[in-house]
């Protein structure tokens, strides 16, 4: 195991004269209190007995019964029989990591993908294959040729880990058409696809497309969380399996947490049950939409005419490449002397590839914040490149 390069900034970055456009932390100044606090104390007074007892190793059937309602906004038919409640979805991914992996099989994921889920693969030893994006995300034809070199090497695939809606670190949006596409030449290959899939609800313009599960039940792993839509302190997130999977999760679950918190779970549930949640949920789209905003108007007016970055429609992430002679890593130590943070594109890769790319988050600062993070890391990077000839500065 090794540490996360994000969780090695956080002490950096968590200083209060730093900009952080690093971590993807939810913002809560959306979230009212005062009604959190009544759920809880309410929870407490009238069910504390079970929310503060052991629970069902599954997940409680009432919050899986709602977990298919929050799913069937993106098209998805779940069962409550088949959610595992995991303790966020970053355990789920260790669980079927746990199920699938054994050292030196492959796990096709995209380029970039989430350093969590690197993370966990490395830990079980896993060979990551990374597979060509572009502004649409996932290249079918690019997978289609992944796994026949990979499976002409001899070498075993288990499955696709794929971020199709506003992907971290990317942005970027999986079109429908491409996911039906994916979707065949998975089938076709018999590898299963896990569907990571945080962000979905957190569509600014208009709602994303129907969730790959919804397509497919039998070969799609569907992770999601309530962490982006609720609050990340509670960890509650699932996974809806296929019934074949299913018995084999709960299992792993149990032998590693015994069963999910009950009062988390009972808290969510209870929110869920009287809260206006899709209210709350269109709150923070325009939060985090003004935030987005603020940042792709001062990546225009501050960064220089040979960088580009993402546009994103939704979540949480901006993904900006540079000349590949800047190297991100290297220039982070000045970019925190001018009081701004970011994350290196290399933490996104397994194989130390995107050293001139950099992922900036917009969901936690305010959009003044943002500006004044924009405009002083824009500064550093021209300093970077003023010494190097052929490249046309802006702003």
């Amino acid at each position: 195991m090794k540490p996360s390069e994000i969780r090695s900034l956080f002490a950096v970055a968590s200083r209060p004269e730093i900009v952080s456009l690093a971590g993807g932390m939810p913002n809560l100044s959306a979230l009212p209190m005062g009604m959190m606090a009544d759920v809880v104390n309410n929870l407490i007074r009238n069910n504390g007995q079970e929310a503060l007892q052991y629970g069902n190793g599954q997940g409680h059937p009432k919050l899986r019964e709602q977990i298919c309602e929050v799913m069937a906004l993106e098209g998805i038919r779940g069962n409550p029989d088949d959610v595992l409640v995991t303790t966020g979805s970053q355990q789920a991914l260790d669980l079927i990591s746990r199920i699938f992996l054994d050292p030196k099989d492959v796990v096709l994921v995209e380029a970039p993908s989430y350093v969590g889920a690197l993370g966990t693969f490395h830990q079980y030893e896993a060979s990551v294959v990374h597979v060509e994006t572009d502004e649409n995300g996932l290249v079918p034809a690019a997978l289609a040729e992944a796994i026949k070199s990979v499976r002409a090497a001899g070498r075993k695939i288990k499955f696709l880990y794929i971020i199709p809606n506003y992907q971290n670190p990317s942005g970027v949006l999986l079109p429908a058409s491409r996911r039906t596409e994916i979707l065949n030449i998975c089938r076709e290959a018999g590898i299963f696809v896990v569907e990571d899939n945080p962000y979905g609800l957190l569509g600014f313009d208009k709602p994303s497309p129907n969730a790959m599960r919804a397509e497919d039940s039998e070969n799609v792993i569907y992770l999601g969380s309530f962490s982006k839509t609720i609050a990340p302190g509670l960890r509650v997130g699932w996974a809806l399996l296929p019934p074949s999977l299913k018995e084999k999760l709960v299992i792993a679950s149990e032998s590693s947490i015994l069963c999910p918190s009950n009062f988390t779970q009972l808290t969510i549930s209870s929110y869920l049950a009287d809260q206006p949640w899709r209210d709350q949920i269109a709150s923070f789209c325009e939060l985090y939409k003004v935030r987005r905003d603020a940042m792709l108007e001062s990546l225009d007016e501050h960064f220089p005419a040979t960088a580009q970055w993402t546009k994103p429609g939704g979540g949480f992430y901006v993904w900006v490449t540079l000349p590949p002679e800047i190297d991100t890593t290297a220039m982070m130590p000045k970019a925190i002397v001018a009081k701004v943070a970011y994350v290196p594109g290399t933490a996104f890769y397994a194989d130390g590839f995107g050293s001139w790319s950099l992922r900036l988050s917009y969901c936690y600062p305010t959009p003044e914040r943002i500006r004044e993070g924009v405009k002083a890391l824009g500064g550093v990077i021209k300093q970077e490149m003023a010494g190097r000839k052929g490249f046309e500065l802006k702003g």
